[in-house]
């Protein structure tokens, strides 16, 4: 009986190594830290997680949420669950201020959650997240999620020029408005003209640097923009320019489609604010002011009522007759 010899097996050596197993940690996080930051919509974070184990791990590591941006919570709000608010919860703890913000809003405004939302904008107000100071300026000059007697314009009007020292445009000009009316703080005309004006200054060239982004689309519309000497928008008509609408903050696209969409329902009597780009909601009947010409629309600031009439209200405004 012959032996039977035994096969011999030989290591493939045209296998190619497996380069991403070799790279350290410190630097995937370091990759992931940067993707995070410039996601463009959740699934661009999302679809990292899928990827590997290795991957799905070190995605979850807290300096990448920490650097995770707005559009990383842009999710729908049909699409709201448990899981997208424990993750945005993680990116809290992590200390994302983005996430503060978004996530307070969240409570505040749609889960009716008033202290733990305002906590958590007071979190990222804290470290000078310029949309949290404004956002809680309106709840102070409404007295959002209290009675009409907790109105504290001081307060407001301190917040707002928190964050239009910050750049926040709205906050800019809803402290002008407050300054020529004398509205929570000394009447100062002048002052209040002026800041208006920088309001207007800044919403121009943030248009203009959103139009010149690079993108196809944004190109064409930057060839179709024109300065109109006598038709140009009211607020830029110290200039006489007609300038797009600025980016909506994805938290308030959020709020707009919780309530349009049913997920969530407004309570008897209350309204959203008639601004496309705000989606906040009033928490006790006539909470925000109304157009005093049409009585039609209504504002929770005016900051919105001036952009509400340059984008749309102005062509749609009434007189209502006796």
């Amino acid at each position: 009986m012959l032996p039977v010899k035994k096969r011999k097996f030989f290591s493939r050596t045209d296998e190619k190594p497996d380069l991403f197993n070799g790279l350290p940690d410190d630097l995937v996080v370091f990759i992931l830290c940067k993707l995070s930051s410039s996601a463009s919509c959740p699934s661009d974070f999302i679809n990292i997680l899928l990827t590997c184990k290795r991957l799905n791990l070190l995605a979850l590591h807290p300096l990448v949420l920490a650097k995770a941006g707005a559009k990383v919570f842009a999710v729908r709000a049909k699409s709201w669950s448990d899981s997208a608010h424990r993750f945005v919860k993680h990116c809290v703890n992590a200390g994302n201020v983005e996430a503060c913000y978004s996530l307070g809003m969240i409570r505040f405004y749609c889960l009716q959650n008033r202290a733990s939302g305002a906590s958590l904008m007071a979190k990222a107000a804290i470290k000078s997240h310029a949309s949290a100071l404004y956002s809680l300026a309106v709840i102070q000059f409404n007295g959002s999620g209290a009675s009409k007697n907790d109105k504290d314009l001081k307060a407001g009007v301190a917040l707002c020029a928190r964050a239009a020292f910050l750049g926040h445009i709205d906050a800019l000009r809803e402290l002008g408005h407050c300054l020529q009316d004398g509205y929570g703080v000394s009447q100062n005309i002048a002052q209040g003209r002026r800041l208006l004006v920088e309001a207007n200054a800044r919403e121009l060239a943030s248009s203009l640097r959103w139009l010149t982004r690079g993108q196809p689309q944004r190109q064409q519309c930057y060839q179709r923009y024109t300065c109109v000497a006598d038709t140009g928008c009211p607020l830029l008509s110290d200039f006489g320019c007609n300038v797009p609408a600025a980016e909506v903050h994805p938290v308030n696209e959020f709020l707009k489609d919780w309530f349009e969409s049913g997920v969530g329902e407004l309570g008897a009597g209350l309204r959203l604010c008639s601004h496309d780009g705000c989606g906040r909601p009033e928490t006790r009947p006539h909470e925000f002011r109304r157009c005093s010409v049409c009585g039609l629309v209504n504002y929770c600031s005016r900051g919105c009522q001036a952009l509400d009439w340059k984008l749309r209200h102005k062509v749609e405004c009434v007189q209502v007759e006796p």
